[in-house]
This record gives structure tokens, C-alpha cells and sequence, in this order.
């Protein structure tokens, strides 16, 4: 993405000095908007939130993105199974709340102690060795192998399940719940696709 994307979408990105409050207080809910659209999780987001941080997005509102994967759309999708939207949604607004605050506690906490980290220290993701074979890869390898087990009982359950309630019809279709998501996940989709079109051309 162009560095004129990002100071679109982030008050205070490519400005001179330091952010006010509010400047950093929108960063810190766009962060988690922004991540909930790209389908970041704990694997993904670090090197994510590390292009913000080069592209100037301040600390609040990278500790907000970090934050952001306990309210992606998996996770909401999961809460809303077992406890129903209403709670899922409330969940999710209390976490969303609380990430916001606790990012910019942290923001002023590490500012109050000069402790924030220096932009001009830092380098891009892209420029870093990412393929190693060390002991990384080989858990990559062990934890891969264990994966395609769990996947492999999971669809074996399923089959299972069908198997055992195949004549039972319970009707209805998708609930209202299920569509939103679904749309949801496809505009994500439309969204990566977007950017991967920006970064090619």
C-alpha cells in the first residue's frame, strides 16, 4: 500500500510531531477496524503491525492492532456458536474497549518514561531474512505435521456426525448471523485481493 493510504486512513500519519490525544485515540480504534478486514491473528500481525510503525502510525494505535486478534472475525464467529450474537457482539465491544484503553495506557506510560521506540530505528519486514534452516524450521515442520493430524480427526468427526444425523432435517437455512458473517468475509477477501493489486501494479 502507498504511504498516502495510510495517512488516509490514520489521523496524524505523515505530519510533523508528535500526535495530540485524538489523533492517537483514532489510530487505536482504527487499528483493530483495520485488522479486523485483513484477517490478522497471532501469526500475522507483528509483521503487519511492524509496516504501520515504518509507515508512521503511532504506538498506540500498533499495540491496538497487535491487540486486535481476540476480536477477528473467527474468534466473533466461535463466542457467537456458543453464546449466541447478542453476547458475542457484547464480547466483543468489551474487548474492543479494553485493547483501545490498554494501548493507550501503554502509549502514555512508555512516553511518561522516554521509553517509546524510535521510528527512525526502524526496518522493513521485507528486507529481512525470513527462511532459515534452523531449530524454527524444523518445529514448523513438527507442528505442520501435527496440524494435518488434527485436521485430518476433525473431518473424520464430522463425517462421523452427518453420519449418525443425516435424517434428522433441522431446517432454516443460514441464521441472519451467519450471512453477515459471510459477507463480512468476503469483503475481507475483496480487500486483500485489492491490496495485493495495489502492490503488484
Amino acid at each position: 500500500m502507498p504511504s498516502a493510504f495510510f495517512e488516509w486512513l490514520f489521523i496524524g500519519v505523515g505530519t510533523e510531531g508528535d500526535p495530540g490525544f485524538w489523533s492517537l485515540l483514532q489510530q487505536a480504534v482504527v487499528g483493530p477496524v483495520a485488522a479486523f478486514f485483513t484477517f490478522i491473528g497471532s501469526m500475522g500481525n507483528i509483521p503487519l503491525a511492524a509496516v504501520l510503525f515504518g509507515e508512521g502510525v503511532a504506538f498506540a494505535g500498533v499495540m491496538a492492532f497487535i491487540f486486535s486478534d481476540l476480536i477477528v472475525l473467527p474468534v466473533l464467529k466461535i463466542n457467537a456458536r456458543y453464546y449466541g450474537w447478542k453476547m458475542a457482539l457484547y464480547i466483543a465491544l468489551m474487548l474492543f474497549t479494553c485493547l483501545v484503553a490498554a494501548s493507550l495506557a501503554i502509549h502514555y506510560g512508555l512516553l511518561a518514561f522516554d521509553l517509546l521506540p524510535d521510528a527512525s530505528q526502524w526496518s522493513s519486514p521485507a528486507e529481512q531474512q525470513h527462511f532459515k534452516l534452523d531449530y524454527g524450521f524444523v518445529l514448523n515442520l513438527i507442528f505442520l505435521l501435527f496440524s494435518v493430524v488434527m485436521v485430518v480427526l476433525w473431518r473424520q468427526k464430522q463425517k462421523e456426525h452427518q453420519h449418525h444425523h443425516h435424517h434428522h432435517d433441522h431446517g432454516g437455512g443460514s441464521s441472519l448471523g451467519d450471512k453477515v458473517m459471510n459477507g463480512l468475509c468476503g469483503i475481507s477477501v475483496l480487500w486483500l485481493i485489492a491490496g495485493m493489486t495495489v502492490y503488484v501494479l
